[in-house]
C-alpha cells in the first residue's frame, strides 16, 4: 500500500514538474495530503495562482502544517508557469484530478492500517508475560526511539527468538552476525548477505536512534 502511494505520488510530480514546479517547491515528492486539498481546489495552472491567503491558510491549518505559511506557499503559486503547447495545460490538469482522488483513498487506508497497528501493539503491551514480567512487545516499546512501524516489524519477524531469548539466532536472522569463510590458508570475515531484510532494516534504525537518545548506548 506505501509502495502504491508513492507510485500515485510520483506520477502527480511528474505532470507538475512539466507544467507548474513551483508547487513542488515546498513539498518536492507531492505525497502530502495539503498539497492535494490545493491542487484540488485551486488546478494549475490558471486557477492556482487566484487561491488567496487566507485561503491557503485554511488549508495548511486543517492540514496542520506549521513549517510553512500561507504567504510562502501563495507566493509559490503566484509565479509564472512555464509556457507549453497548447492543449498541454488542460490535458496535465486532467491527469492531476484521475490522481487525486487514488491517492485520497491509499492515503486514508494507510492511515487506517496504522490506527489498527498501533491499537493492537498497545493491547500486546498490557497483556502480562511470563510470571509477572512485562510483555515482549511493552519491551520492546521501552527502547529509545523505537516507534509503531520498528517494534511491529520485530515483533512480526522475530516473535519466537524474542519469545525464547534466542539471541544468536536474531543475531543471524537480521544479518548482525558476520560470516566467517575459512580455507586452507586464509580465514575471512564477511557480511551476513542472507537474512531478512525487514528485520535487519528495523535493528540498523533502532540502533541508530539508540546512539542518538540514549546516553548508555552513545557511551560504549
Amino acid at each position: 500500500m506505501l509502495e502504491d502511494l508513492g507510485r500515485s505520488a510520483n506520477r502527480l510530480r511528474d505532470q507538475l514538474h512539466r507544467l507548474y514546479p513551483q508547487m513542488l517547491q515546498r513539498c518536492s515528492a507531492a505525497d502530502e495530503p495539503w498539497l492535494w486539498d490545493l491542487i484540488d481546489r485551486g488546478p494549475p495552472p490558471a486557477h492556482a495562482a487566484l487561491l488567496s491567503e487566507e485561503h491557503v491558510q485554511r488549508v495548511l491549518k486543517a492540514h496542520r502544517i506549521r513549517r510553512v505559511t500561507g504567504t510562502e506557499v501563495l507566493t509559490c503559486l503566484q509565479m509564472q508557469a512555464l509556457p507549453v503547447a497548447p492543449g498541454a495545460a488542460e490535458a496535465a490538469q486532467a491527469h492531476c484530478q484521475l490522481f487525486l482522488p487514488c491517492l485520497c483513498v491509499l492515503a486514508e487506508q494507510l492511515q487506517a492500517c496504522r490506527q489498527q497497528v498501533s491499537a493492537l501493539l498497545r493491547t500486546l503491551a498490557e497483556e502480562p508475560g511470563e510470571g509477572e514480567s512485562p510483555s515482549d512487545v511493552a519491551i520492546v516499546r521501552s527502547l529509545p526511539g523505537v516507534g509503531r512501524k520498528m517494534t511491529a516489524w520485530l515483533c512480526a519477524e522475530a516473535a519466537q527468538p524474542l519469545a525464547e531469548r534466542d539471541s544468536q539466532r536474531l543475531r543471524t536472522q537480521s544479518g548482525v552476525a558476520p560470516v566467517t569463510k575459512h580455507s586452507g590458508k586464509r580465514r575471512r570475515v564477511v557480511m551476513r548477505r542472507g537474512c531478512n531484510p525487514r528485520l535487519r532494516h528495523a535493528l540498523y534504525h533502532m540502533a541508530r536512534v539508540a546512539m542518538q537518545r540514549d546516553a548508555h548506548v552513545n557511551s560504549v
